[in-house]
């Protein structure tokens, strides 16, 4: 018995020490973008609060995992302390596409919300967001993922949803960090820019996917076809193609369209 408990504690420790040795080389790809050795500490250590099994993921439990006393440490790294945030995107992708890459990979574009009470957080508002499955107070992220043919994913990408009452009022956008010269965006326009960032940083992939939120956006889909990149977009079940034979509904026969239908 004692043998089979040694042998697990062993494959244990050497699929620790494996997953340590992949979490180094992968955060000395990004250490540069901290501009001083303690903005670097706290940013190894939120990130691996972050893949730790701790119940929260706030300042407060982060900073207890890492060894703080206090939350100041992971609250300055997150608000002030000099870092380059795109910067860190970019070595993120140069990893992702050279310990992943495949030619054959998929680029999927997302969003997702993050659950609001307050309306200072930067781009809060009252909007639909699938979280809840309604109308609630929240921010909307725009991710962009990587999936290999072999199972591998990541997250290459992102970019913050900002609604056209945060972009009109720039007052507002000073008070919350946003420049001024961030303009509003839609989501699939959003999504084009990182999808060209990819394109740009010679991220190997095959072609783009969406749901219909991006799908349905007819700017998006001539973008990529200009661009010569193939895609897979959902579009609504209603939706009028343009085909070599005349324009057609996408859903059919028509017994399948009914009001927010989908195909």
């Amino acid at each position: 018995m004692l043998a089979v408990v040694d042998d697990a504690r062993m494959r244990d420790g050497a699929g620790h020490a494996l997953w340590s040795e992949s979490f180094n080389e992968m955060f000395a790809q990004v250490a540069g973008v901290f501009a001083n050795a303690s903005a670097r500490r706290h940013g190894r250590a939120y990130l691996l609060g972050l893949l730790s099994h701790t119940e929260r993921k706030n300042s407060w439990w982060l900073a207890e995992f890492a060894g703080d006393t206090s939350p100041d440490g992971m609250q300055r790294l997150l608000n002030f302390s000099p870092w380059d945030e795109d910067a860190c995107r970019d070595a993120l992708a140069r990893y992702v596409a050279r310990n992943l890459g495949d030619a054959g990979a998929v680029l999927a574009a997302g969003e997702t919300g993050f659950l609001k009470k307050g309306t200072r957080s930067a781009g809060v508002a009252r909007q639909y967001t699938g979280t809840a499955g309604r109308v609630e107070n929240s921010q909307a992220g725009v991710f962009l993922a990587y999936a290999a043919p072999d199972g591998s994913r990541a997250l290459i990408d992102r970019e913050l949803y900002l609604p056209e009452i945060w972009t009109g009022d720039r007052e507002r956008c000073r008070a919350a960090g946003i420049g001024d010269d961030v303009a509003f965006a839609t989501k699939p326009r959003l999504a084009m820019s990182m999808i060209g960032r990819a394109v740009k940083a010679g991220v190997p992939f095959s072609w783009v996917t969406g749901d219909e939120a991006y799908g349905g956006n007819p700017g998006l889909r001539e973008w990529l076809e200009k661009e010569k990149i193939p895609y897979v977009l959902g579009i609504a079940c209603n939706a009028m193609i343009a085909t070599a034979v005349g324009v057609k509904r996408a859903g059919w026969p028509p017994s399948c369209l009914r009001p927010g239908g989908s195909g």
